[in-house]
């Protein structure tokens, strides 16, 4: 959408055919949710751009064959009115990833800082406008909110199936714990918030394909599939018992890959003010 043939050629498509996988660099130590109080630097030098900053949080950081770097290069003006883009490919002189994070869930990919140290660039590294990469930035969180709306809806999904399953086959006072109304309504719940859940993703990305505007409706997608996520793992941990409490099973898991789903891509407190802000328009 925003990238020039070359830079489609170049990296979209080894990207699509697997030979490698990107990462996506806006956060920073001290700039998450509000994210253009950004600190790193872009600044020209000659015909091309010299980074330097640092930023935090980066899913795939030291395994990603590009990455997609936010900047401050224009630092006379606002900061979303000052921000450029660029594509940065892996391990250029100059830029460096942090150790791995040490995390409560999601532990099979990799989460980084990532270091820029007069890391130089050329020109044609900026993609879309000089200045203008603030708006690139929050385009991509839309579509990337639905990517995340879908993973939690698997979360849910799977924390609802290992609970009928479980609930068939554990018997409690002479009876499979599924016949005890107190279980079948904490499942009624689960099934219900998992089906409302994918209604949601699906219609944001109906909207998306279509061209249409979705930036509400991936938000509302986002913020529903995650707290369905966070609830439906909950009730199965405890649906378990003690079971759910060891990685004999697979509901801890999905408890603790569940919590970051309310985390990134806009926390839930980040959704509700962009939904509100497109009720109240």
């Amino acid at each position: 959408r925003f990238g020039t043939e070359e830079q489609k050629r170049r990296f979209l498509v080894p990207l699509a055919g697997g030979e490698y996988v990107g990462a996506y660099c806006l956060s920073e130590p001290t700039s998450g949710s509000d994210a253009s109080n950004m600190s790193t630097q872009a600044r020209r030098d000659g015909d091309g751009w010299v980074l330097n900053g640092t930023k935090s949080w980066i899913t795939n950081g030291g395994e990603a064959g590009v990455y997609l770097v936010y900047a401050l290069s224009n630092p006379n003006v606002p900061k979303s009115r000052g921000i450029t883009a660029f594509l940065v490919p892996a391990n250029p002189p100059g830029l460096r990833a942090g150790k791995k994070e040490k995390k409560l869930g999601i532990r099979a990919s990799s989460t980084t800082q990532i270091f820029f140290e007069d890391c130089r660039v050329p020109a044609d590294a900026v993609i879309g406008t000089v200045d203008e990469g603030f708006k690139i930035a929050m385009a991509t969180l839309d579509g990337g909110r639905i990517g995340i709306g879908a993973q939690a809806l698997g979360i849910a999904q799977r924390a609802l199936d290992e609970s009928v399953r479980y609930s068939k086959e554990r018997e409690a006072f002479g009876h499979p714990i599924a016949d005890f109304q107190g279980l079948q309504w904490r499942m009624a719940d689960m099934a219900t918030r998992v089906e409302c859940a994918r209604m949601l993703v699906y219609r944001a990305a109906r909207m998306k394909d279509a061209g249409q505007s979705f930036s509400k409706e991936a938000s509302m997608a986002k913020l529903f599939a995650s707290e369905t996520a966070m609830f439906c793992a909950h009730a199965a941990v405890q649906m378990f018992g003690g079971y759910g409490y060891v990685r004999d099973y697979a509901v801890e898991k999905l408890f603790r890959d569940a919590k970051i789903t309310e985390i990134y891509e806009g926390t839930s407190e980040v959704q509700r003010l962009v939904i509100s802000r497109h009720v109240l328009r």
